[in-house]
């Protein structure tokens, strides 16, 4: 396989630039440079104890975000590789969408939301470009990683229009309807195929979900019954592991294949043509869609409302809540750093600058950090400090 680049890929050789200017780096490419901050990052190494599905501590071969981030830089190195894009900038930005979550998953999103709505809300695409553009504290000349705009680009999958307004360059193709780049769009979807694909497997495991039930949704049952018929006596982990790297064999093929006639019919000459089509350019075919849609609605009826994950939901929203409430009431209970955040927050945006600040530290939390500080806060015998 050739290893040179489409005319259409993006070029570390001519990215659109960093917000504050840097010498070129030395042995590497900016979009190397990129994915090399993001790894030593303190947002990146906190996902190990941020939940995928189930809570940190239920389990330790369940998931996490750092995991899953994991694999869908792999799934999308791949695609990147086999359609002649840009391998770095793919792997940066898999490596960081995820970067913004707050604890306990969705679930914690949904909860911070809520508390967020009279300041903003509080999406988790946007709290991950927050953080690389802000809140990391690790460089002597600039806040954030400084990233390039096409690894920025691709961390925002998608932007309200009030939001991008605010957001300057990365906003503007939201408001101007362009596209993103090709590698922003396949690990986009390749964020799709690795969740969908092993939660799946993480909810076998956990027996929340059984292969009678998977068994109702094609994807599964087309490739299950392929490997029970070249290995019938196979069982267990074995077989599910067999099943589901066939799922995902299975859409990485379809979405490969629509996407070249996709690109061979658009024919476009540079990113240029990319961004200025009507369309996506990565995708699925019409069938495939029709089948992921099939087990996304699958998984959130049988695994994402099973009622022993649905209690974790619940309490990691009245987690969330009573953190966000209380520091809110009163700043003097937040670490001195957050406090003094707080405070000039307050004096320069007034309560919603203020609540931002909050949002910030708990959404940076862990899974097991935010319970220990609900406990520090409301564990009537302070048994933990």
């Amino acid at each position: 396989m050739s290893e040179t680049k489409a005319p259409y890929a993006a070029n570390p050789n001519n990215t659109i630039g960093r917000q504050f200017a840097e010498p070129s780096p030395t042995y590497r490419s900016e979009f190397q440079r990129d994915r090399d901050r993001i790894i030593h990052s303190t947002g990146f190494r906190r996902l190990e104890y941020k939940t995928q599905v189930f809570v940190n501590h239920e389990g330790d071969l369940y998931r996490t975000r750092l995991t899953h981030s994991l694999e869908v830089a792999q799934i999308a190195r791949a695609i990147a590789r086999t359609l002649s894009l840009d391998e770095d900038l793919t792997e940066a930005i898999a490596l960081a969408h995820d970067i913004g979550h707050t604890p306990f998953g969705h679930a914690g999103q949904d909860a911070l939301n809520t508390c967020m709505k009279k300041h903003g809300g509080f999406e988790h695409n946007l709290q991950s470009l927050r953080i690389v553009d802000k809140l990391e504290k690790n460089y002597a000349e600039f806040d954030g990683l400084n990233l390039t705009f096409e690894t920025r680009e691709g961390i925002l999958k998608h932007c309200s229009l009030k939001n991008a307004k605010d957001l300057g360059d990365v906003g503007e193709r939201f408001l101007n309807k362009t596209q993103s780049s090709l590698e922003a769009q396949l690990t986009n979807i390749a964020d799709q195929v690795a969740y969908n694909n092993h939660d799946i497997d993480d909810g076998l495991r956990s027996g929340l979900i059984s292969i009678e039930q998977m068994r109702q949704v094609d994807l599964f049952s087309v490739q299950y019954d392929k490997v029970m018929w070249k290995y019938p006596e196979l069982t267990g982990n074995r077989c599910v592991h067999e099943t589901i790297r066939r799922m995902i064999g299975e859409q990485v093929v379809d979405l490969v294949e629509t996407s070249k006639a996709n690109l061979l019919e658009a024919n476009p000459q540079s990113i240029a043509d990319v961004r200025n089509h009507d369309k996506q350019l990565i995708s699925f075919s019409k069938e495939m869609i029709t089948r992921s849609q099939e087990l996304k609605k699958f998984l959130r009826e049988n695994l994402y409302f099973h009622h022993k994950v649905y209690r974790m939901t619940r309490k990691a929203h009245q987690v969330i809540e009573a953190l966000f409430n209380v520091f809110m009431e009163d700043l003097r209970l937040l670490p001195p750093e957050h406090l003094q955040l707080s405070r000039e927050a307050l004096l320069v945006g007034g309560e919603a600058g203020q609540a931002r600040i909050i949002a910030d530290y708990v959404a940076g939390m862990t899974d097991r950090y935010a319970t220990k500080e609900y406990a520090r806060l409301f564990d009537v015998e302070g048994s933990v400090f």
